[in-house]
């Protein structure tokens, strides 16, 4: 499975987006409304700026407390992003996912960012794709 056909099962509107700009506690109400671990960073809704994690937010509260919530998005996003296409498999994206040790990898075709996957949509794929590998060999196996 490549990453497109991973694109194409997510039950998504697009993806969810702050500005560098803006407060981190607005990016923290973000997260908590719309029940999601990252968000995209975008100065103008097209650009890929960077990306924030619930982690990296989590990670500079136990260093400094409530006061990171007022600093500005920019100050604490992931600038540096490691990316995929829509042509990478999921094997390929996991490998990335694991060694990187991050859960969310945004999707560049073009020079465009068309969406972002998790690492539980990943592994819901490959698992799914491995259920249809076993019903296969079963039926093979069975004669049908």
């Amino acid at each position: 499975m490549i990453v497109s056909q991973i694109l194409k099962t997510k039950n998504s509107t697009g993806v969810i987006s702050v500005r560098p700009s803006d407060p981190v506690a607005t990016a923290v109400k973000v997260l908590s409304e719309k029940r999601i671990g990252t968000v995209v960073v975008s100065a103008d809704g097209q650009t890929l700026d960077g990306i924030l994690s619930e982690r990296d937010i989590v990670r500079e509260m136990g260093k400094r407390g409530a006061a990171c919530l007022s600093d500005r998005v920019g100050e604490m996003m992931t600038a540096k992003l490691v990316t995929c296409s829509p042509t990478d498999t999921a094997d390929t994206v996991l490998e990335m996912m694991t060694s990187g040790r991050f859960r969310h990898l945004p999707v560049m075709d073009d020079g465009a960012m068309i969406g972002l996957i998790s690492i539980g949509d990943v592994v819901k794929a490959r698992l799914s794709e491995l259920s249809m590998e076993k019903d296969a060999l079963e039926g093979m196996i069975m004669g049908h």
